[in-house]
């Protein structure tokens, strides 16, 4: 009886040690930041939880500003910005930061005018314009030029931006500087400008926000990922290169625009004004934030996260309205990933 009370014994502490360990493994992740790549940010986290064991990741799209900012408060396990770090915000991170570029995406111009469905080109003098406040109506005389064969509605333009500190904002403003003289002087490029100003512009926050107000408002321009372009079925803009060329989102553009892209060591690289002939004119990578410095369980399951990005997830991208990396930059940010300690 005796015996039997031990081997009893035994049994219930080994299942105590058991459930102890299985409780060690449990492991929540929080991240916080762009909304750009939210839709395949989201997918990715989903179904590398499903292998990870115990591992939960939460990510919140509050933008790329807010997302470097709860990286700097200590407040997040990790964050993704499509503006980087700048070396002073890096600076304040205690233990330390490795930056890498996760996936790419193509800015597009969305658009709502009543029966244009698709295929209005926007030459690159022209749609700087627009966001300068310089033209104001789809019936526009530089409009009409480059669409002969649409019937543009006398209706006026009305822009819809980001309100939060976006990287979207910046890659478009990023792109426009380096395209037009007057929108550098008078605008700049940066996460949150000093628009000029239009009563016709209205902001709102996140890419989804600006996606929902095109869709409601007759006449309105907004700039977002192709994803939420694609996903809600709004038309884009056909825009016009620097080879002169008009490319529309959603091909080959992206990848082309890509291809000229060279990381240096700290992966941090702008895609301002691609010059490749089949290129889409505004494109950005991404990026994904970590800490150097953290747990040996984290540290490793955010190795095995990045991973996951680098292999599977770059099979979804496509088809989710991203770009999947080049093969020479996944192996830089793999090397690069070896730094999450």
């Amino acid at each position: 009886m005796k015996h039997g009370l031990i081997l009893v014994a035994a049994a219930l502490f080994s299942l105590v040690c058991l459930s102890a360990d299985l409780h060690a493994a449990e492991l929540r992740l929080t991240g916080f930041g762009a909304s750009f790549p939210y839709p395949l940010y989201s997918v990715w986290f989903k179904e590398f939880t499903k292998t990870a064991h115990g591992v939960t990741v939460d990510y919140h799209p509050n933008g790329s500003g807010a997302g470097i900012q709860e990286l700097i408060n200590n407040t997040a396990d990790f964050a993704a910005s499509d503006v980087a770090m700048t070396p002073e915000e890096i600076a304040r991170v205690g233990n330390g930061v490795v930056l890498l570029p996760m996936t790419a995406g193509e800015v597009v111009l969305a658009y709502n005018l009543p029966d244009l469905p698709t295929g209005l080109k926007l030459p690159r003098d022209v749609y700087p314009d627009i966001f300068l406040g310089k033209i104001t109506n789809w019936s526009d005389a530089r409009i009409a030029a480059a669409n002969p064969e649409i019937r543009l509605p006398d209706l006026p333009i009305t822009i819809v931006r980001r309100l939060d500190s976006s990287g979207t904002t910046y890659a478009l403003t990023k792109h426009l500087s380096a395209v037009n003289a007057a929108f550098r002087e008078r605008v700049g490029a940066g996460a949150s400008v000093p628009w000029a100003p239009n009563d016709k512009m209205i902001a709102v926050q996140k890419s989804y926000g600006v996606t929902a107000l095109v869709q409601q408002i007759s006449g309105a321009i907004g700039y977002i990922e192709w994803s939420y372009a694609k996903k809600a079925g709004l038309p884009t803009c056909v825009l016009q290169n620097k080879a002169g060329i008009y490319v529309a989102p959603g091909g080959k553009g992206g990848a082309a625009a890509l291809a000229g892209a060279t990381l240096p060591d700290n992966l941090i690289a702008w895609i301002e004004d691609p010059a490749e002939a089949e290129a889409y004119p505004i494109v950005t990578f991404t990026w994904m934030l970590f800490y150097k410095k953290q747990s040996a369980l984290k540290s490793e399951t955010l190795r095995n996260l990045v991973d996951y990005g680098l292999t599977d997830g770059q099979k979804l991208a496509e088809s989710m309205g991203y770009i999947p990396l080049p093969s020479d930059i996944v192996e830089k940010v793999r090397s690069a990933s070896a730094n999450i300690r």
